[in-house]
C-alpha cells in the first residue's frame, strides 16, 4: 500500500514569521497536531502542538497572566520549529513510513514531491487507523 492513500493531502502550512498566536489558533480550529513550515513553496520545517506548548507561557488564560505571558504569543514560528526533517516522497510505501517512524523519534512525516514541495502529511495515527481497518 502506498502512502498517497493514507496521507492528509493539502496540509495546512505556516511561514517562518507567523506568530505563535496564529499557530495556536490553527491547532485549536483544525484539531490536528502538526503544521508544515514552508518558504517559497518549499518545506523547511515542522511545528508540533508539543513545540507550541513548550514555547507558550503556562500562565496564559489564568488570572495570574501578565503582559510578559501574553508576549509569548508574539514569538515566531522560526524560533520553535524543527528543522531536521525526515520526509518521504509521495511514491513511498506504508512500509517505508513504518520503518521511518520506528527508527526516528517523530510523530509525523511530511510528504514531498521531487521539488521538495509539501504535498501531504502522514501521522503514525494515520498508519494505525489503516492497519486497524485492514485487520478487521
Amino acid at each position: 500500500m502506498d502512502i498517497k492513500r493514507l496521507m492528509t493531502r493539502h496540509p495546512v502550512t505556516v511561514s517562518l514569521d507567523d506568530t505563535l498566536a496564529r499557530v495556536r489558533d490553527l491547532f485549536q480550529r483544525h484539531r490536528f497536531h502538526h503544521l508544515l513550515v514552508v518558504e517559497d513553496g518549499r518545506l523547511i520545517g515542522v511545528v508540533s502542538d508539543r513545540d507550541l506548548l513548550k514555547a507558550l507561557s503556562p500562565n496564559l488564560g489564568n488570572l495570574s497572566e501578565t503582559t510578559r505571558d501574553r508576549a509569548s504569543l508574539n514569538k515566531r514560528v522560526h524560533q520553535i520549529m524543527s528543522r531536521n526533517l525526515r520526509v518521504l516522497r509521495d511514491d513511498a510505501s506504508v512500509e517505508d513510513a513504518i520503518r521511518l517512524f520506528n527508527s526516528e523519534r517523530i510523530s509525523c512525516i511530511p510528504i514531498v514531491d521531487e521539488n521538495y514541495r509539501a504535498v501531504g502529511i502522514l501521522s503514525w495515527r494515520d498508519v494505525m487507523r489503516a492497519l486497524s481497518a485492514t485487520a478487521l
